[in-house]
């Protein structure tokens, strides 16, 4: 993952907007080699936060440093990132080498290094053979990969990607994915990733910041969000999550995989439902309860429905869950 050297360092930054909207004292620290998520639903303030980063937007305040050095007034060009948009932002009259060339021309490299750096950025995301061609001669997917490539040519200290696969369909974004996380382990290089996805976020980050409403709910590895999300928003917004009211007023959240279906009863604190739908979902199904407790989700293994049928009554038991006041 990363080393425990803080690379990106954000203290009580705040950032708002005409109509009340934004940002207030953030404080996040990204380690050497870390890719971190900012994850939320459209609005809680990710992109704010990435575009503080970058020098697009001026913070009301807060501090940013970047390997130790305060950047918090630098502009964008002064600074050592490079920002990816889900828009690409190539130059459509340029040739995809002219593309990848251009920011290293402007720092007047000689023409044999920029030839050789341009090589290895177009192997490094794949897309060798496409050196002569134009934005429009290619797809989403190889217009995001030069998009990428361009930004690593100028080897930023950190690398900032704002949604950068959510115009892309579903089998190429969760390629796109496995292909950046290969990339940031092989160069071991700092990103921070602003996504909407909960499913991307749990598969490429070593850290989560969950945000909401402009501030930040929890900070975690994914394992950490998923098995004990510290806030009911957490729980509710990350995979799928059974609320359950207790007796004491309180509030259970339980996972579907932790409903445990037809265990042998002896009384307990077994419970009884009746079995609304199942729906094969891949390797697992997806069953649906009418119980005491209201309509439960439970996920059982592939091979663990053929005793079961919509209409049957089954007794279950409830695994680890997570307990939150109302």
């Amino acid at each position: 993952m990363s080393d425990n050297r803080v690379k990106l360092s954000i203290n009580g930054m705040t950032k708002k907007y005409s109509n009340g909207e934004g940002v207030a004292d953030i404080d996040l620290t990204v380690h050497e080699g870390e890719l971190v998520s900012l994850l939320g639903p459209s609005g809680c303030g990710k992109t704010t936060i990435l575009r503080v980063l970058g020098g697009f937007l001026k913070p009301d305040k807060g501090n940013l440093y970047l390997d130790g050095v305060e950047i918090t007034h630098l502009p964008p060009e002064k600074r050592p990132t490079a920002m990816v948009f889900q828009s690409y932002n190539l130059w459509p009259h340029m040739t995809i080498y002219e593309n990848l060339a251009f920011g290293l021309r402007l720092r007047k490299l000689p023409a044999s290094e920029i030839k050789e750096s341009v090589a290895r950025a177009v192997a490094l995301v794949q897309i060798e053979g496409n050196e002569k061609k134009y934005p429009s001669q290619l797809s989403g997917g190889q217009q995001q990969r030069v998009a990428i490539a361009r930004a690593l040519l100028i080897k930023p200290a950190v690398l900032l990607l704002d949604e950068p696969f959510s115009a892309l369909d579903a089998k190429i974004r969760s390629q796109m994915r496995e292909e950046l996380k290969k990339i940031q382990s092989d160069l071991k290089i700092t990103i921070v990733f602003v996504t909407h996805d909960q499913e991307e976020a749990m598969a490429i980050s070593n850290r989560i910041v969950v945000m909401n409403r402009g501030g930040i709910e929890q900070i975690g590895t994914p394992e950490e969000i998923y098995d004990a999300p510290s806030t009911r928003f957490v729980a509710e917004f990350i995979g799928d999550m059974n609320f359950l009211q207790t007796q004491e007023g309180k509030v259970m959240a339980v996972r579907p995989e932790n409903i445990n279906i037809n265990i042998d009863s002896n009384g307990g604190d077994n419970l009884n439902g009746t079995i609304e739908t199942m729906m094969v979902m891949g390797h697992f199904i997806e069953m649906i309860l009418n119980s005491e407790k209201g309509r439960i989700k439970a996920f059982l293994p592939r091979g663990g429905n053929r005793r079961f049928r919509e209409g049957d009554t089954v007794s279950f038991s409830i695994g680890a869950h997570r307990m939150f006041t109302e």
